[in-house]
């Protein structure tokens, strides 16, 4: 562990001013950690922890990962965003269809489905965060995993083990670490809904390669069916 400390160290020594950035980068995410860590799970803070590990090269190693897949090296290259979702259309499919479900639970959540439209993505890296940023709760859908702290930590580890995903070690950590030193009694539930979402991801198809939105009319259960996907209600 020194050896590699004292590697880093000089490393860096060479290029003080990525050293600069490297030291400012750590302190972003040490603020935010600390910040989940008592308790503010606000969409902000978690924000304030994706942009600073963008700048790491943690996620430039996801999209690299992610770009070996054809399908999802495609949706990366063409920058793939769809157009804005209309709920209240989705809402006359039918009701055991993505589109239905989606809109319906969006719709008794309150959730704005159109939060990214006009955005873009300069680099891969970024793309890669915007994509899964729109989709999160379509994952949630395909997986069954809820939005409760276990459920959004076994959706974090299917995360995992589909692409290193640097935001989900560091949301999987800091609630672990959280549940240790404030609510341990939540500890096997939460290792339980990891190890789930971990066996669930293994197996399962690339959900970054998908394109949801072309196919709002397929039902839920045959997309689960074609993605190798046995939701969490009946694992």
């Amino acid at each position: 562990m020194l050896q590699l400390t004292e590697r880093f160290k000089l490393e860096q020594s060479f290029n003080p001013e990525q050293q600069q950035r490297n030291h400012y980068q750590m302190l972003l995410i040490f603020k935010s950690l600390s910040a989940l860590l008592a308790g503010d799970t606000r969409l902000e803070t978690v924000g304030e922890l994706t942009d600073a590990l963008l700048e790491t090269s943690a996620f430039d190693l996801a999209a690299q990962h992610l770009k070996t897949d054809p399908g999802c090296a495609s949706l990366i290259r063409d920058r793939y965003i769809p157009p804005a979702h209309d709920l209240e259309e989705l809402l006359t499919y039918p009701e055991d269809s993505l589109g239905y479900i989606y809109a319906a639970t969006l719709k008794t959540a309150g959730f704005d489905p159109n939060l990214h439209a006009g955005m873009t993505a300069e680099t891969d890296a970024k793309y890669v965060e915007l994509r899964l940023s729109q989709t999160h709760d379509l994952w949630h859908l395909m997986t069954g995993f809820d939005t409760s702290i276990p459920g959004e930590l076994g959706l974090q580890a299917f995360h995992l083990a589909q692409f290193p995903y640097p935001l989900a070690t560091m949301l999987i950590a800091n609630g672990l670490i959280s549940s240790t030193l404030l609510t341990p009694e939540d500890l096997p539930e939460l290792l339980d809904a990891i190890a789930l979402g971990w066996k669930m991801g293994k197996t399962a198809k690339p959900l970054f390669a998908q394109k949801w939105e072309e196919d709002w009319q397929k039902p839920l259960a045959q997309w689960q069916t074609e993605l190798n996907i046995q939701p969490i209600a009946n694992s």
